[in-house]
């Protein structure tokens, strides 16, 4: 995911709509931009690292109580605190518009998958993670063997911009439900979204530190690193992801990497070719491209390759980005993106590409329209680095073979998506992703038992689900005694009987020879 600006150590927080003002003898405000006219938003205090420090300190303090709610008392809370955000979404999405942008229909798309995430968290959190037996063996057959999974402590989060509330709430409603606290650095261009957020839960409980909020850009993010926190998720570009797990090692602290993504699509030769075209549109043009698990590159079969590119072409052609009404796509939320919209274009161009829909032309100020570009040569950037716009290339491949092999010839590998009408399951095992959406797009993240990560330069680590809730947790494992054992191994008493007992134990568990697969037996010759 692009964020030139949440991070580690500073790469330039006030290049975007949020600037940095201040005299000096006051805080340092950071001010916030709407990116689609350029007027002012709102303003916010920038935390400085005794602040951050601070925010810490608070949330150990309140850490204990928390943890010790429980399961059951934690859920109340989340419960209703789920209410709250449910009750409330057009407000928060209000935030979120003048912040990013985006349509208010897609702040109320991600707030909504955000508020279910969190009621999934709360419900499933002591089954996930409460205490379960473990059968011992027959070597420990004495013991009575258990597990649980327990709190870290406090989590820190680094959020992205792109989807202000969806994201980060991937790791904060985890972390809280499995018995952290939270302290959350939201991306400079979005603080309003992380504050309004962390103030609703205040609501729900005024007198503790459950979940805070820190302002700022590289160097607070770079002091919430470095600070005394016992996990960090971030969510933000692959380079950041690196300054980010240099600062946290310098304490050891565990890191969680959601990072880039460059995902495809790939269109088999009995696929539903409308239904793929439509995903293909909305994963390639939906929140104007800015989306980590968003489709880049597609790749389509031969047979159906014409028939898709019209039926691509004609939505693309449809949609407009701008800031009327009627505009189904929003501004780029990052200046910075609409120049690499334009290199990435560019150069499809120069190296012998063509512009279907769209091209430099479509490349505005602060928009960037619809572009569908075809015959992209290998090695172009736009089919290798990730663009972060409503831009995507459509390569005509001979089989699905192919296809797979152009999809995993990358080094990303977050999210993916096949149209298939019987091969759905085995291409999608194929890919080197975290995830795969057969016969629909990005539809992996609305099941919040799915856990969703990348591999590769995608990152690392796990949100959402079994997988996101264990994350934020240690494993604590038991074993108690319930009787004498027969052989006293672990003890100085242990005598020459015992040891020779427990060999030929071993040996009689696992000394059986066996055939490895696929290699017959050799012959002995006498």
């Amino acid at each position: 995911m692009t964020d030139m600006v949440t991070g580690g150590v500073s790469t330039g927080s006030t290049d975007g709509p949020a600037t940095a003002t201040g005299d000096g003898a006051a805080p340092d405000m950071l001010e916030v931009l709407n990116p689609a006219t350029g007027d002012v938003v709102s303003s916010y205090p920038i935390a400085g690292r005794d602040d951050v420090a601070a925010a810490v300190a608070r949330a150990r303090e309140s850490a204990t109580w928390w943890a010790d709610l429980g399961f059951a008392g934690r859920r109340t809370v989340l419960e209703q605190w789920k209410g709250v955000l449910a009750r409330r979404m057009a407000q928060l999405a209000d935030v979120v518009h003048q912040e990013t942008g985006k349509p208010h229909g897609d702040a109320i798309l991600e707030i909504g998958l955000a508020v279910d995430h969190l009621g999934w968290a709360a419900s499933h959190a002591e089954k996930v993670l409460g205490r379960h037996r473990v059968p011992a063996g027959l070597l420990m057959s004495n013991h009575a063997a258990s597990v649980e999974y327990l709190p870290l402590g406090v989590v820190g989060v680094i959020g992205p911009w792109n989807y202000p509330v969806f994201t980060p709430m991937g790791s904060i409603a985890y972390a809280l439900a499995a018995g952290n606290t939270v302290v959350f650095k939201p991306s400079p261009l979005t603080p309003g979204s992380g504050t309004w957020i962390a103030d609703s839960l205040r609501e729900v409980v005024p007198d503790e530190a459950l979940f805070q909020v820190v302002v700022g850009g590289g160097e607070t993010g770079n002091a919430l690193c470095r600070a005394a926190i016992d996990k960090l998720a971030f969510t933000g570009s692959a380079e950041t992801g690196k300054k980010v797990m240099a600062a946290c090692a310098e304490n050891l602290t565990p890191v969680i990497i959601e990072a880039g993504g460059k995902d495809a699509l790939l269109v088999d030769e009995d696929a539903d070719v409308e239904a793929a075209a439509d995903a293909a549109a909305w994963g390639a043009f939906a929140n104007a491209g800015q989306t980590c698990a968003g489709v880049e590159r597609i790749y389509v079969h031969d047979r159906v390759y014409d028939a898709f590119l019209v039926s691509l072409t004609r939505r693309a052609r449809e949609l407009h980005a701008g800031a009327d009404p009627e505009a189904k796509l929003g501004p780029m939320t990052l200046p910075a993106q609409v120049d690499v919209a334009r290199r990435h274009i560019d150069d499809a161009l120069a190296r012998g590409g063509k512009a279907v829909v769209g091209g430099p032309e479509a490349v505005g100020e602060r928009f960037v329209q619809p572009t569908v570009l075809t015959d992209v040569p290998a090695g172009s950037l736009a089919l290798t680095d990730e663009t972060f716009a409503p831009t995507v290339t459509v390569t005509r491949v001979a089989d699905m073979d192919e296809a797979v092999a152009l999809t995993n010839a990358t080094r990303y590998g977050l999210g993916s998506t096949v149209f298939s009408g019987s091969r759905g399951m085995e291409l999608a095992r194929r890919i080197r992703s975290g995830m795969t959406g057969v016969n629909s797009v990005i539809s992996f993240v609305g099941i919040p038992g799915l856990p969703f990560g990348g591999v590769g330069h995608s990152g690392f680590g796990r949100v959402h689900g079994a997988d996101g809730l264990k994350e934020f947790a240690y494993a604590k494992a038991v074993a108690r005694q319930r009787f004498r054992p027969v052989l006293a191994l672990t003890s100085f008493t242990r005598d020459e009987r015992a040891e020779r007992n427990f060999a030929t134990l071993i040996t009689v568990l696992h000394g059986r020879a066996t055939q490895l697969p696929g290699r017959p037996r050799r012959r002995r010759r006498d």
